[in-house]
């Protein structure tokens, strides 16, 4: 059973994946946050600080692997509006993982090291877009 999860939470996870104009590699944590299983935002932002606080523990710079972006969002009736979300690296996502909830079957997942290497397998800083809607 771990093995099927382990594999079905990697696809998930890869199919979340965005890239910039550049081709570099990103996930949103709106969505990250849904595949997590947070149904709250303001309780996954929690767990986006202590992994903030993490990356800047292992010598990372936040800035490179969290990146503050807007993006719209449709409301009824065809109404559309901005929402704050945050531009993660590969390596934002695995601390996220690492930082939340210990119940998570995810955080189990994570320890496992084939998905240790594929979420660290790069550390490309995410280049910065300031005002762009991504």
């Amino acid at each position: 059973m771990k093995k099927e999860l382990i594999q079905k939470l990697h696809k998930s996870f890869e199919e979340c994946a965005h890239q910039t104009d550049e081709g570099i590699e990103f996930w949103l944590a709106r969505e990250l946050q849904e595949l997590l299983g947070y149904t709250e935002w303001r309780n996954f932002t929690l767990v986006i600080e202590k992994a903030k606080i993490a990356c800047q523990n292992s010598g990372q710079l936040v800035s490179d692997h969290f990146v503050d972006v807007n993006k719209m969002i449709g409301l009824a009736k065809g109404a559309e509006r901005v929402v704050g979300d945050i531009a993660l690296t590969r390596y934002a996502c695995y601390l996220i993982a690492q930082n939340g909830d210990p119940r998570a079957t995810v955080k189990c997942c994570v320890r496992d090291p084939v998905i240790r290497r594929l979420l660290l397998h790069s550390l490309t800083p995410l280049q910065h877009h300031h005002g762009s809607h991504w």
